[in-house]
């Protein structure tokens, strides 16, 4: 900048680098950093999310803790999802969990209002020491989280020069005083830049920027941070598109709870200048502490005036987008531990009920894949991915479920049963893994463009179709423990063998003839034998049955 006479001349290509770098950077930071805190916690979130949302007051308190750790409001609502489409929580306690979110984003605020921007540049180093010069996993993910929060406050920094200009520019001062005699677009503004930019973090960053360097006044800086709250929405929407029913619930009640915190406040605009002013001048606060007061405030008392509201937020939504939260249950249904103690036999009936329920998982999730097979849509595979990773969960609850079993008091009978459904769980989560490695085959096949001549599809299709009646029968007979039905399925299984050796060579015929490429079948050749391995596991349920009998 410079001044020549009265002429005030800005150096607007400066001033804008300046500002986008700074703003790639304090981006850049903000995401680096949550990723290292995400590793250093592993699924320990996860977790905490499960267990700890009991009812919706709990689920706040969760989610406001995982999104302080993680930074960002968005990955915790992505997670909440998972858990909601898995049957691990309901859709009220997610809404708990969405609250508390708005909370623990506020976190990134109280951070930035730290006065240490100076000192970005050596968190930065520290952090890339440890990420370069030690081999320990622990560390490198510390040094992660350090090189992001030191980013962070570099970001700032460059911003923060960037902006400098803006005091002298009357356009922009001519802007302030409008936002702060109209507070609506002062929200316009607030959201139009946060949806842009994708990170509430970020836009509030920027605001406080603004304000520290006397850019705005409160009356204008608060309608901005309103606006960012609902602009940090758009991320959940566009996540929710073409998703499940649990995602676009989840979306729509973000932007419900953060229009309706927006719309409630600016009618409450005057008081709560007030009240934040008497914060500022109470505790002596810095400019960019004053901001994530309010910013923490506003989301705190938005979320204690909704809260009681849960239920019917809950219903509203529920009725604006109907259907079933969970496209699959990963939690066990039938394994109360209470029956090991007082019925053993009754507890053995209710783990045979839950391999059944696995079993009909396994055969959805080949259904599944050969619909992936067919049309290539990517919703069958995120359903089959998702089925074979409830059956890892089942495979685990229902194995420990029989371990315990395994030293309560059981006939001899009652024993066989116990160790034909020990192996039957095992049978039934291989099945899963072998429809996973179909999937990862298909994948391989769409994104290196191999086609498979008209022969092989065809050849394909009769298999999985077998294979799919095969798994099918072989659970109605472990159901039913029908001899008959047991007997069918090794007679399939034989059909299975083969179909798998005649197609291989019909395989070899076709690459000898150069009607398919040498990669088209690798993928035919891989999938006949996970089909193969399918129905030698559907085989060995089977012969339980036969063994029983």
């Amino acid at each position: 900048m410079r001044r020549d006479g009265d002429l005030l001349e800005i150096d607007v290509q400066k001033m804008i680098f300046e500002f986008i770098g700074g703003l790639g950077i304090f981006l850049f930071g903000l995401k680096y950093m949550g990723e290292g805190l995400q590793k250093i916690a592993g699924e320990r979130l996860r977790d905490l999310l499960d267990r700890f949302t009991s009812n919706p007051f709990m689920g706040v308190l969760a989610g406001a803790i995982v999104t302080a750790l993680l930074q960002s409001s968005s990955t915790t609502t992505v997670l909440t999802v998972g858990l909601v489409n898995a049957g691990f929580m309901t859709f009220r306690q997610a809404i708990g969990v969405i609250m508390g979110a708005n909370i623990g984003t506020t976190m990134t605020a109280f951070i930035i209002g730290i006065d240490i921007k100076e000192y970005g540049l050596p968190i930065l180093a520290v952090g890339a020491l440890l990420l370069f010069f030690f081999k320990s996993k622990k560390v490198t993910y510390i040094g992660q989280t350090l090189f992001g929060f030191g980013a962070l406050f570099f970001g700032l920094e460059v911003m923060s020069g960037g902006v400098k200009p803006l005091r002298d520019l009357q356009t922009f001062h001519d802007l302030t005083v409008s936002m702060s005699d109209n507070p609506i677009l002062g929200v316009v503004i607030g959201t139009v830049f946060t949806v842009i930019v994708q990170s509430s973090s970020a836009t509030i960053g920027i605001l406080q920027e603004f304000y520290g360097q006397g850019l705005m006044d409160i009356d204008a800086a608060l309608p901005v941070l309103f606006g960012d709250n609902i602009g940090t929405t758009i991320t959940a929407v566009l996540a929710a598109i073409g998703a499940s029913v649990g995602a676009r619930r989840a979306a729509a009640v973000h932007v419900i709870f953060n229009v309706l915190g927006a719309v409630l406040f600016l009618l409450l605009l005057k008081p709560f200048t007030i009240y934040v002013e008497f914060l500022r001048n109470q505790f002596d606060l810095e400019p960019e502490m004053t901001i994530a007061f309010a910013h923490g405030s506003f989301n705190i008392a938005n979320t204690i005036l909704q809260f009681p509201f849960i239920a019917v937020l809950a219903w509203i939504v529920v009725k604006v987008i109907p259907g079933k939260d969970s496209i699959v249950e990963f939690k066990p249904r039938h394994l109360d531990p209470i029956f090991i103690e007082q019925s053993p036999s009754l507890a053995l009936d209710q783990a045979k009920e839950e391999v059944i329920r696995m079993g009909e998982y396994a055969y959805k999730g080949l259904e599944e894949t050969s619909y992936y097979l067919n049309n290539h849509k990517q919703k069958h595979a995120e359903v089959a991915l998702q089925i074979e990773d409830a059956l890892n969960n089942l495979d685990r609850k229902i194995t420990d479920y029989l371990v315990e079993l395994s030293s309560a008091p059981l006939s001899d009978e009652e024993s066989h049963k116990h160790s034909a459904l020990m192996d039957s769980v095992r049978d039934i989560e291989r099945i899963g893994d072998h429809f996973e490695n179909i999937v990862e085959l298909i994948d391989y096949k769409i994104s290196n463009k191999v086609d498979l001549t008209e022969q092989a599809n065809e050849d394909l299709n009769d298999m999985i179709s077998l294979t799919l009646m095969t798994v099918k029968q072989a659970m109605r007979a472990l159901e039913n423990m029908d001899r008959e039905e047991a007997l069918a399925v090794v007679q399939k299984e034989d059909q299975i063998d083969q179909m798998e050796r005649a197609y291989r060579k019909k395989h070899i015929i076709r690459l000898n003839e150069g009607l398919c490429s040498g990669q088209a079948g690798i993928v035919f050749v891989d999938i006949i034998s996970n089909l193969e391995r399918i129905g030698d596991h559907a085989v060995n349920i089977a012969e339980e049955v036969l063994a029983e009998q």
